[in-house]
């Protein structure tokens, strides 16, 4: 049977993600069968795997990591949040349904059963499981039937590693208290901690990892320094606007609350000729040349936020302006004339009646949300059915209208094509249920031309990954203790 190790973080954010991507990294150039695994994910950022489900983007960077194809049993658990208090749930890659946190408190011993069936087969098919934990083992409120961190690392008996970010400040005191706030038995399973993002003069750090590890009795692991620009994608957060002093495109996107998949984004906020802003609340869109309206875990109200922040406004001004806009999934959604929700997937006005708004009408289309989601690979062709892009479709909604008789993108299956999306008459106005448009070079470079940019260079995202992950790797390696390990 493989052999297991779980890395655990003082906080969100802390590093869990990244180091689990480097050991699966490390351990794959030294030609050992390693897999990355997360219990439970809560994320609006997912990949559609190759077996039809869906898991945490996160998972699937990890995978990639490791030499894999992304699997639902990397994460069986994803927890999607669709408002403040609920949530889709997603068992195996398939959604199951909405809870809230109460609902899905009492759920989750069944949950534990899907998380050790997955970790049961992954057991029987790699050498090494490297697990990660969310959030934090410490959240006394969430401890009972913890299926996440310590319940999990309890239920299959593995060791655990604890990281923190000293970037943020509090490190020794977020690394003791953390470890104080656990039971006995969990402390024991703590075999050492990480320090992540250090900067500055190791000999200054001496002192304060001495008293660490006789405080604790636990050894330091390795001080993980902070790596400049490191561009991975993101679990969840969004991602920092970058200032760049010398641009020939700008592009703004709309950071809706529900946003999903903002992934999308990243090889044009990664673009060195690009200027991008994420526009959040309260402010107003900027002057650009392209507005992009992402996805959206719940397409009608953000799209009532839309409205409410003006944007719908700033948009019918930037097109008469002679400004282009892209609607990605739930973004293309609502540039059609209605979006309907007769079976509830998203949003309930009262006990009785659906949700039924007015899109953007910016499309002769309408969208009606449907309970089976669409999960699937796509590859195929921009509208010249000459350039090609791949990506992924993931949504809940079916559109219909003459608008789609001018589709953006073609999907290329048994060879036929599949009209995909639309695209106005007068070429100002784009939308797709594509996800990953930007992401190949070719794609991308056909798009800026679309827009008018002099911009003939493109990121190339999975050559960037593969870049990052080697570097990632490298500096962990050289700061961590893995003879321990």
């Amino acid at each position: 049977m493989s052999k297991t190790i779980m890395i655990q973080g003082t906080t969100s954010d802390a590093g869990k993600t990244t180091l689990v991507a480097a050991l699966c990294r490390i351990l794959k150039n030294r030609s050992v069968s390693v897999v990355p695994f997360k219990p439970q994910n809560m994320a609006l950022n997912s990949a559609v795997t190759e077996d039809g489900g869906e898991i945490g983007r996160a998972q699937a960077l990890q995978a990639q990591a490791a030499g894999l194809k992304p699997h639902t049993d990397m994460n069986p658990i994803l927890i999607k949040p669709t408002s403040d208090t609920k949530a889709q749930i997603i068992v195996h890659g398939k959604a199951l349904v909405d809870m809230d946190a109460v609902v899905y408190h009492d759920y989750k011993t069944h949950a534990m059963n899907a998380v050790l069936e997955s970790y049961a087969r992954l057991q029987t098919q790699y050498d090494v499981i490297v697990v990660e934990g969310a959030g934090s083992p410490a959240e006394i409120n969430l401890r009972d039937r913890d299926i996440a961190n310590m319940g999990f690392a309890e239920a299959v008996d593995c060791p655990v590693i604890i990281i923190a970010d000293i970037d943020r400040g509090g490190v020794f005191a977020h690394l003791v208290g953390t470890l104080d706030l656990l039971s006995a038995s969990e402390q024991n399973r703590v075999i050492g901690f990480v320090i992540n993002r250090f900067r500055g003069d190791m000999n200054l750090l001496q002192s304060g990892l001495d008293w660490l590890e006789e405080k604790t009795g636990k050894p330091v692991l390795g001080v993980i320094p902070y790596i400049q620009g490191l561009h991975l994608d993101a679990e969840d957060a969004l991602m920092k606007n970058q200032q760049k002093t010398q641009t020939t495109c700008n592009i703004a996107a709309l950071a809706l609350p529900r946003i999903s998949n903002h992934t999308d984004m990243d090889a044009l906020r990664l673009h060195p000729d690009i200027h991008f802003t994420w526009v959040g609340p309260n402010q107003k869109i900027p002057a650009c040349d392209l507005i992009i309206i992402p996805g959206s875990k719940n397409v009608c109200a953000d799209l009532q936020f839309l409205r409410d922040q003006g944007w719908d406004n700033d948009i019918q001004k930037h097109l008469r302006y002679g400004g282009k806009v892209i609607g990605v999934c739930g973004g293309f959604q609502m540039l059609g004339e209605k979006i309907s929700d007769p079976h509830f997937i998203e949003s309930v006005t009262d006990e009785n009646s659906s949700i039924a708004l007015n899109g953007l009408g910016y499309f002769s289309m309408s969208t009606q949300l449907q309970p089976e989601k669409v999960l699937r690979q796509q590859q195929g062709y921009l509208w010249d059915k000459t350039t090609a892009v791949k990506g992924y479709e993931i949504h809940c909604g079916i559109s219909e209208g003459d608008a789609l008789k001018n589709p953006a993108v073609y999907f290329y299956e048994n060879n036929n094509y599949i009209a995909d999306g639309a695209m106005s008459d007068d070429g100002q106005v784009l939308g797709t249920y594509l996800h990953g448009l930007f992401d190949s070079p070719e794609s991308c470079k056909k798009l800026l031309q679309w827009l008018g940019a002099d911009i003939n260079t493109a990121i190339d995202l999975d050559t960037l990954r593969e870049q990052e992950l080697n570097r990632l790797a490298e500096a962990v390696e050289s700061a961590m203790n893995l003879d321990f390990l």
